[in-house]
């Protein structure tokens, strides 16, 4: 299944509509109707799309680290540019979170905008979580050693169940380090976790077509009935430090590695890989973009045998600007909701957005799904996203033209280095 043309649209109207009658609800707050309304309309739509995400956080995120990880083992990634490949979608994934991380604690988005944070699952949360944690340290609290021993699950079911992130990704990468080991005996199981992976995908792009709409409306709905108009101003802030973020790491970032390790003129670079740009930004999918993408770098003079390796594997590891959203949105989150990020959080934060971005598909809305993972994994409630939801879907146009360039860059960069190399 693919996104349908029109959902960008069709989101926007919903975010339009949904900030409209919750501003017109909002000036009514006492009133039964507006009152009842909003708890069993909007919060209803908004919850229900809510929870099809959050169905998916657990498998997706599993699936596709078992599937990244072999993908990463496999034995055409042993040569040099392979690894150099990984390495750079890595880096340039640690250094995205970093910045968006560091802008959005410099401009503070969400400083004192609680309110947009006045919903039941929110503030239920909270007391869910110490009900569940029992005498252990709230993940908020845990010290270096503690989140260490963690990492390594006693019960992986259980961790599943209970959406322990950090223990479910340490299984994975096992399952997955397994799977390259036995090689060829294990085959079978590897088109499972393949097959797997496609009817999961499928089931987000479906969510994402039929019930983001609806779902945006609820959530925006809600959130401004309990805020007012003025959440806009927060809304846009957020809005605002996403793409500050993008905007650096787009022409800081990759235009510092094409002129320092491609000796390319950056600018020459960006005229050629444009048309590649807009088709990301209309589609918001790494994958559907990679035929144009593949043509936009052999116009450039990059090697097929570069391209045609370096672009689709970028397609599924390297999310830069996902990983901006996320540590923006991190950080919006936490600062909305009161709370002051340690820096074992923070650095929890960059390691997971990191090592989720191995495998991750290309797709619309996986995005939110990785994001609340992060979110629960540094015990913030993941319903929170409902406050963001309504505009990821224009920031998710933007990134993904972010995500391309970055693989184009990596593959001209490799193909000016290699030169010598695959001449003889």
């Amino acid at each position: 299944m693919k996104v349908t043309k029109n959902l960008t649209l069709k989101i926007v109207i919903a975010l339009i509509l949904g900030i409209v009658v919750g501003s017109i609800f909002n000036m009514y707050a006492g009133s039964g109707f507006v009152q009842n309304t909003n708890q069993y309309v909007f919060n209803v739509l908004g919850q229900i799309f809510l929870n099809l995400i959050f169905m998916l956080v657990v498998p997706v995120v599993f699936v596709s680290i078992v599937l990244g990880v072999v993908g990463v083992g496999d034995p055409k990634l042993l040569g040099g540019i392979g690894l150099k490949t990984v390495i750079f979608f890595l880096t340039t994934t640690a250094l995205a979170i970093i910045i968006a991380m560091a802008l959005a604690l410099v401009f503070k988005p969400g400083d004192g905008h609680s309110d947009l944070l006045n919903s039941q699952e929110v503030k239920k949360y909270g007391e869910e979580q110490k009900a569940k944690s029992g005498d252990t340290a709230a993940p908020e609290n845990q010290t270096f050693d503690q989140t260490l021993i963690n990492l390594f699950p006693k019960n992986p079911m259980q961790s599943m169940v209970e959406q322990d992130m950090l223990p479910i990704i340490t299984f994975a990468i096992f399952i997955g380090i397994g799977m390259i080991a036995l090689g060829t005996k294990v085959e079978g199981v590897r088109k499972v976790f393949e097959q797997t992976n496609d009817i999961l995908m499928y089931i987000v792009t479906m969510i994402m077509n039929y019930f983001a709409p609806i779902g945006t409306f609820g959530l925006v709905a809600t959130a401004f009935t309990n805020a007012g108009f003025g959440a806009i101003k927060q809304l846009g802030m957020y809005f605002f430090v996403v793409l500050l973020a993008l905007a650096v790491h787009f022409f800081i970032v990759y235009g510092g590695a094409v002129k320092i390790l491609g000796g390319k003129n950056p600018l020459w670079f960006f005229k050629k890989f444009f048309p590649a740009m807009t088709v990301g930004f209309s589609s918001s999918s790494s994958n559907a973009t990679l035929p144009i993408s593949l043509e936009c770098t052999k116009d450039m003079g990059v090697r097929k045998e570069i391209s045609s390796f370096v672009q689709p594997l970028g397609a599924t590891i390297n999310m830069d600007g996902t990983a901006i959203m996320q540590g923006v949105a991190t950080i919006f989150i936490a600062q909305v909701s009161g709370i002051d990020l340690t820096v074992m959080q923070m650095i929890t934060v960059v390691l997971i957005a990191v090592i989720a971005s191995i495998g991750t598909a290309g797709v619309p809305g996986v995005g939110l799904v990785m994001l609340a993972m992060i979110l629960t994994s540094i015990g913030i409630n993941p319903a929170a996203i409902g406050m963001i939801i309504g505009i990821d879907r224009l920031l998710d146009m933007t990134r993904t033209a972010v995500n391309i360039t970055g693989d184009a860059a990596c593959a001209l960069i490799l193909s000016e280095r290699e030169k010598s190399k695959l001449a003889k």
